[in-house]
C-alpha cells in the first residue's frame, strides 16, 4: 500500500502510540487522518495541528468506541467528508491497575469496562469500517500488547482483552480476505505519558531503566518505534493475520512468571 493520498482513522489518536502513528501517516503522505479521542480533546487538537503542518487534513473526532452507534457515525461521516476510508488503526484502550492475585477486585464493572473498549470496541470499529475498507482495498492494524502472550500486564482482564485482540485479528484476517488485510502490533513497555501518569515520573523512570537492562537491545520502545511497526504492516500487501512484537527482544527471554 502506498499511503500517499489515503484516508485513515486512528482511535486514541491524540496521545502516545496513536499520536505517533498519526504523525507517521501524515509524513507518508496521507490525505487525511481522523484523530479519534474520548477524553483527550486538547491533545487531539494539538495532534491535528501537527498533522496539518505536515500537509495532511486532520479532524479531531470524539467517539467512545465502546458505543457502537458512535463508532458507526464516525465511520460514516469520515467517508462522507473525505470520500473514502483506507486505513483503520485501533489503538484506543483502557485498563485498571490490579495485582493479578487480587481476584476479588475483578468485579463485573472492571471486566465490562476493559473488555467493552479493548475488545468489543476494536471489533465495533472493524465491523463498521469493513465494507468501505473492502471497497478500496484497505487495511487494519490493531494494537495489542505483550501481555497477550504472558502472565503479565496491568490486570488479568487487560491481558485477556489483548489476547482477544490477537485472536480477533486472526479471525478478521480470514473473514475479510482478500479485500482487507488485518494485522496487529504488540508493544512491551513503552516510554509514554500514559505510563508516567499512572505511576509517577520517578517510578516510571525506574521501571523503564530496569526493563531496558533486561532486553537484548538495552532499551525500551518509544511510541514512534511502535508507529513504525504499524506503518510497515500497512505498507506490506502480503502480510495479514500476523502480530508483530515490539519490545526490544525481551519476549525471547521471558519466563512465564517473570
Amino acid at each position: 500500500m502506498d499511503l500517499a493520498g489515503r484516508v485513515a482513522i486512528v482511535t486514541g489518536g491524540g496521545t502516545g502510540i496513536g499520536r505517533a502513528t498519526s504523525i507517521r501517516l501524515a509524513k507518508a503522505g496521507a490525505k487525511a487522518v481522523v484523530v479519534n479521542y474520548s477524553r483527550s480533546a486538547a491533545e487531539a487538537e494539538s495532534t491535528a495541528q501537527e498533522l496539518r503542518a505536515l500537509g495532511a487534513e486532520a479532524l479531531p473526532w470524539r467517539a467512545n468506541i465502546a458505543e457502537e452507534a458512535t463508532v458507526k457515525n464516525m465511520i460514516a461521516l469520515t467517508v462522507d467528508r473525505y470520500g473514502r476510508l483506507d486505513v483503520l488503526v485501533n489503538n484506543a484502550g483502557t485498563t485498571h491497575f490490579i495485582p493479578h492475585a487480587d481476584l476479588d477486585a475483578l468485579t463485573d464493572e472492571v471486566w465490562d469496562d476493559i473488555l467493552s473498549v479493548n475488545l468489543k470496541g476494536t471489533f465495533f470499529c472493524c465491523r463498521a469500517a469493513a465494507a468501505e475498507l473492502a471497497r478500496v482495498g484497505g487495511a487494519i492494524v490493531n494494537i495489542s500488547s505483550i501481555a497477550a502472550y504472558r502472565a503479565s500486564g496491568s490486570s488479568i482482564p487487560y491481558a485477556v482483552s489483548k489476547a482477544g485482540v490477537l485472536q480477533l485479528t486472526r479471525a478478521l484476517a480470514l473473514a475479510l480476505a482478500p479485500d482487507v488485510r488485518v494485522n496487529s502490533v504488540s508493544p512491551g513497555l513503552v516510554s509514554s505519558r500514559w505510563f508516567s501518569k499512572n505511576f509517577g515520573e520517578d517510578a516510571a523512570a525506574a521501571q523503564a531503566e530496569a526493563f531496558a537492562k533486561a532486553t537484548p537491545m538495552g532499551k525500551i520502545a518509544t511510541p514512534d518505534d511502535v508507529a513504525q511497526a504499524v506503518i510497515a504492516l500497512l505498507e506490506n500487501d502480503v502480510i495479514t493475520g500476523q502480530d508483530l512484537v515490539v519490545d526490544g527482544g525481551k519476549n525471547v527471554l521471558y519466563h512465564p512468571l517473570s
